[in-house]
């Protein structure tokens, strides 16, 4: 099991390729699209903004409504989507990421992965 420290760096690592993206890229994509990843096996959920690409990555609060984008995986998995973001599909078909979506974000999610 990773610590929640590795898996908030892990997914500020993906955000962070948004800046890879020019500004009307990021805008065009993502527009001001949250995010959510929960963590069952820490019992935590972080969450970002994902339109500027370098909105920090931070623990969601209780009560918090829920974000656009909602990904379920163990820390381990998580860790692992950070090093190899194109097994994805493989770690999704296998049940090993659960991802609550619309069509149209998950189209744009695979921008970001």
């Amino acid at each position: 099991m990773s610590t929640a420290q590795e898996c908030q760096e892990a997914l500020q690592k993906l955000v962070g390729r948004l800046s890879e993206l020019s500004p009307a890229e990021r805008d065009d994509y993502f527009g001001n699209r949250s995010i959510s990843v929960t963590i069952p096996d820490l019992g935590l959920t972080y969450v970002t903004k994902l339109g500027s690409g370098d909105d920090p990555v931070r623990e969601a609060v209780p009560g918090e409504p829920p974000a656009d984008i909602r990904l379920t995986a163990k820390s381990a998995e998580v860790i692992a989507l950070a090093d190899s973001p194109m097994n994805i599909a493989r770690s999704w078909v296998a049940g090993r990421i659960k991802i609550e979506a619309s069509m149209k974000d998950l189209f744009r999610l695979r921008k970001l992965l």
